[in-house]
This record gives structure tokens, C-alpha cells and sequence, in this order.
């Protein structure tokens, strides 16, 4: 039996454009059909605030530092919680001394984070006695001269433009 072609053997090529179409079909088929789960524990639950606990807001106080200046820009006025310290170096002594008292006797080298004090100036205030109020209210300078730091949290308020 004498097969066609003799020594010269055809070479069968598969074709490329049915396999390529092929195969993009089934690309376009999973990705229609792939189902993205979403990541598990997130719920998209809007909860209402709750009321914060009363008990250890009203054990926390709030202490309010306002800093009254006079026309020249001098101390006129130390006042803690709407009480009157004094307008010299005495006062920030004495504010020193109200707010370890309330703080308690700090153990360690770290201030009390519950405790917040909010620093109200006056616009016209010097800017060393905002300075010495910072200082009075942060820590409290012991005999052998470190200072003990005793509230965590320091606000400022906006100071207010005069009338």
C-alpha cells in the first residue's frame, strides 16, 4: 500500500481563532456567574446612641480653668469652676493644689486620663500667664524638683474676641 505524498509528511496545524473564542466564552460565563460573598461580621445595622452612663460621668468632674485678663493684658483673674483663686503667683499654687485634690495622689508618672480641664482665656490674655496656667494645670512640681503630671486630657477653648 502506497501512501499519497511520499516522503513529505503535511503538518496538521490545530486553528487558534475557534480556541481563543472558546476560551473567552468561558471567561465572560464564571465571571457573569461568580457570586462576590461579602466579608463576614460586617452588617450594615445603624444603632441609635445610647445614653452614657451617669453613674461614672457624675464620679469624673469637669474642671473648668478660666484665665480673665486685664485691658494691658495682665492676670486679672484665676478662676476654677467659676471660683476665684486670686491674680498672682499664689493663685496658680492654690489651682495647683484643687486640682491634685481632686485628682488624688498620683501614682507613677502618668496623669489621670479620666480627668479633663478646659482652659477658657480671655483674648487679650499675655501669652505667659496662658503659659503658667498650662504649667499649674498639667503637673505639680515636687520638693526634689520633678514634676508630677496630674491630669491626662487639656482642652482650650476659643478665645473670645472683646466687646
Amino acid at each position: 500500500m502506497k501512501f499519497r505524498g511520499g516522503s513529505k509528511a503535511e503538518k496538521i496545524a490545530p486553528q487558534m481563532a475557534p480556541m481563543i473564542d472558546v476560551v473567552f466564552q468561558l471567561l465572560i460565563f464564571f465571571m457573569l456567574t461568580l457570586k462576590i460573598v461579602a466579608p463576614e461580621g460586617e452588617f450594615g445595622i445603624n444603632m441609635p446612641l445610647g445614653q452614657g452612663n451617669s453613674e461614672s460621668d457624675s464620679l469624673i468632674p469637669e474642671m473648668d480653668v478660666r484665665v480673665l485678663a486685664t485691658p494691658t493684658g495682665e492676670l486679672g483673674a484665676l478662676q476654677l469652676n467659676g471660683v476665684n483663686l486670686g491674680n498672682d503667683e499664689a493663685a496658680f499654687a492654690e489651682l495647683t493644689s484643687k486640682i491634685r485634690a481632686i485628682a488624688g495622689d498620683p501614682s507613677g508618672e502618668t496623669p489621670n486620663e479620666e480627668l479633663s480641664v478646659t482652659i477658657d482665656p480671655d483674648y487679650d490674655l499675655n501669652y505667659r500667664w496662658f503659659i503658667k496656667t498650662v504649667g499649674a494645670v498639667s503637673g505639680d512640681k515636687l520638693p526634689d524638683g520633678t514634676t508630677v503630671p496630674l491630669v491626662g486630657n487639656i482642652k482650650f477653648a476659643q478665645a473670645r474676641q472683646p466687646r
